[in-house]
């Protein structure tokens, strides 16, 4: 061995272990900082009606993440303990499926490049099924590719129990088991093992992992494998959908998208040429990359999607520093060494750049309240944050009222009613939830669970705090869901509205009496919420000197008290409504409006109390019954050069 050689090895070492701390303590830390997300919690609440499957998958996400809740507690860290474990073991899975492949050297460089994918990085920070997934999948083609180069039993029966793991984790799953079976059928060297009992038992092992969802499909009018094929996906072209390439660069980095492509070419390039280790790890990447982006214009481009063609790339680590070696040889033969080897080593380093702007990204929501003075309102995504003052809320406004803790809560959205069912162990929640319930695939789970409408007209006569997030809700949307909570009850009224982040989370809790067993009565007053408009400015408009602002703002029956005029998120002026709009009254059919038709209002804003710069101009309005809505944000740019 030549004497740099055990330097360059422990150089590549010490850097490995360097990067496994930093990104391990980062992660750490963002766990304990950041709330659960809508997915995450959802698990958890699966976990407390254990089940060999659910309504969108089968059962592994769920055992999982109370498993972690039952071992260190109530704690958001703890539900994600169990994937964090997972998560952090990526690069040494990367490592042992290389060393006998690549070598020692190559090995820790395969394991190294973890750290410069970003999704992969990120693994483990967030409790959500593409952890065990990618955990189960990288075992099941490192147990393959031992059973399928030395034939040894253990490893197929390895092999097949990985691959049952996996199958009980997730319907996505299912291509890594076409890219095996792929793989045998094309390998005309190892055709001799579909003669063998090998095989056959290892496939019979993995076929036990496709219990759980068929199992629940069954019974259930294959509601999950519904969702997954037919409902969540629309089937039509889409033209964003081919933007796909171009998404996928960004978030694995340009560079490191380029070089795991040449990879993919290498690897089948070397297939051809009878490599039949190449050919295993290219029909593993191929099939899944494959896949994602052929049907990419046909699929979901609503829901996160961005993570799904990750269990593609991490195969092709394996054989990246061989992609890394040749596109250096070729670089120099056409360049000066020096500036080949730059453009070579910034390929880990602009992959280590964009894994630390995900970190980023993702931890700014543990920071919102500090991170709104320098970004303003309605940038910074909240998902993971403020559910810990919310509960807080709850509680006070629980004693204020003198309603029990055990009492029943009723909530606009199913993310919600698992925060308050994670937070609150009394609590009896309940959601009627029927948008994001769809969307998500959830609805028949919580119609399981009876923790849906029908379940809640099941306690008639009892009382609930109702509580929706406004922030999340357009007018329409809030509408519809003050309609069916008003068939819920014979009365409800606001008790309070919860504003957090300068409104960019806003929650309003309502008192529900006497819950309807069906709904041919509905509450005699409902609380529903005004349409609201700005006229003036328009959005984008560029302002200077005493501007008018002017709307018009609409709420049958109840009326509205008081308008106010917002400047990122800022009171700077308030109105009352004193303009006649007959148009906006026959149009919205408001004539029962208290003030008809003096619906519109306009306010003078003098923009020189006001440095120059850009703000989000927004309204406030106070309905009648007290409650405050939020809506119809412009853009602005205020300049007074002769100030």
């Amino acid at each position: 061995m030549p004497q740099t050689e055990p330097r360059s090895i422990a150089r590549t070492v010490g850097i490995l272990c360097l990067l496994a701390i930093l990104t391990t303590a980062i992660k750490l830390f963002l766990a304990i900082r950041l709330e659960l997300y809508s997915d995450e919690i959802f698990y958890w609440q699966a976990s407390q009606f254990p089940a060999l499957a659910y309504s969108d998958l089968p059962f592994m996400a769920a055992l999982l993440a109370g498993l972690g809740a039952e071992l260190f507690g109530h704690h958001a860290i703890a539900v994600r303990s169990m994937f964090l474990l997972m998560g952090c073991s990526t690069p040494a899975l990367v490592y042992w499926l290389a060393r006998p492949l690549t070598g020692h050297r190559h090995a820790l460089i395969s394991a190294m490049l973890t750290f410069c994918l970003p999704m992969a990085a990120f693994l483990g920070l967030l409790a959500v099924p593409d952890v065990p997934l990618i955990f189960w999948g990288l075992l099941f083609l490192g147990c393959l590719e031992r059973a399928t180069r030395c034939g040894h039993w253990h490893w197929w029966l390895l092999a097949g129990a990985f691959a049952a793991l996996g199958l009980s984790t997730h319907y996505r799953f299912s291509l890594y088991v076409l890219a095996a079976l792929i793989f045998m059928f094309v390998s005309r060297s190892h055709w001799y093992y579909w003669r063998s009992a090998r095989l056959w038992v290892s496939g019979l092992i993995a076929m036990s992992g496709l219990y759980p969802a068929l199992s629940f499909n069954l019974v259930h009018d294959l509601s999950g494998i519904d969702y997954h094929l037919l409902s969540r996906h629309p089937w039509q072209f889409q033209l964003e959908g081919l933007l796909h390439p171009v998404i996928q660069g960004t978030i694995v980095t340009p560079l490191m998208y380029a070089t795991l492509w040449l990879t993919l070419w290498i690897l089948l390039k070397k297939a051809r040429e009878g490599d039949t280790r190449a050919g295993l790890f290219a029909a593993f990447a191929a099939t899944n990359l494959g896949v994602y982006l052929l049907l990419a214009p046909w699929s979901d481009t609503t829901r996160t999607t961005l993570h799904w063609p990750l269990s593609g790339y991490l195969p092709l680590l394996v054989y990246a520093p061989l992609a890394l070696s040749a596109a250096g040889g070729w670089l120099t033969g056409r360049y000066h060494e020096k500036r080949s080897r730059f453009v070579v080593g910034a390929i880990p380093v602009t992959g280590l750049i964009g894994t630390l702007l995900l970190f980023v990204g993702i931890g700014s929501q543990g920071f919102n309240q500090q991170l709104q003075a320098y970004f303003g309102v309605g940038v910074l995504s909240n998902k993971m944050a403020g559910w810990q003052p919310l509960m807080n809320h709850l509680k006070a406004l629980q004693e204020r009222y003198d309603i029990p803790a055990d009492g029943v809560v009723v909530t606009d959205n199913y993310y919600t009613s698992a925060q308050i069912e994670f937070a609150i162990d009394d609590a009896r929640t309940y959601t009627i939830d029927q948008d994001k319930t769809v969307r998500d695939g959830r609805y028949a789970q919580y119609a399981i669970w009876q923790k849906d409408e029908a379940g809640l007209r099941q306690l008639p006569g009892e009382q609930a705090v109702f509580i929706t997030e406004d922030s999340a809700l357009s007018v329409d949307e809030k509408l519809a869901v003050m309609d069916r909570a008003c068939s819920l009850f014979s009365e409800l009224t606001l008790l309070d509205q919860f504003f957090l982040y300068q409104g960019d989370k806003i929650f309003s809790f309502y008192l529900g009496s006497n819950i309807q067993a069906d709904a041919t009565a509905a509450a005699t007053t409902c609380p529903r919420p005004g349409h609201i408009w700005l006229d003036q400015p328009v959005d984008g408009e560029t302002v200077s000197g005493q501007i008018v602002v002017s709307g018009w703002a609409v709420n049958n029956n109840v009326g509205v008290s008081r308008i106010r005029i917002l400047l990122n998120g800022e009171v700077v002026g308030e109105t009352r409504r004193s303009v006649e709009r007959h148009d906006v009254v026959d149009i919205r059919q408001a004539h029962s409006d208290p003030s008809a038709p003096m619906v519109g209002f306009e306010l003078m804003l003098d923009t020189r109390d006001f440095a120059d710069g850009r703000y989000q101009l927004a309204l406030e309005v106070v309905s009648g019954a007290g409650e405050r809505q939020r809506g119809y944000a412009r853009r602005v740019t205020i300049t007074n050069e002769a100030r």
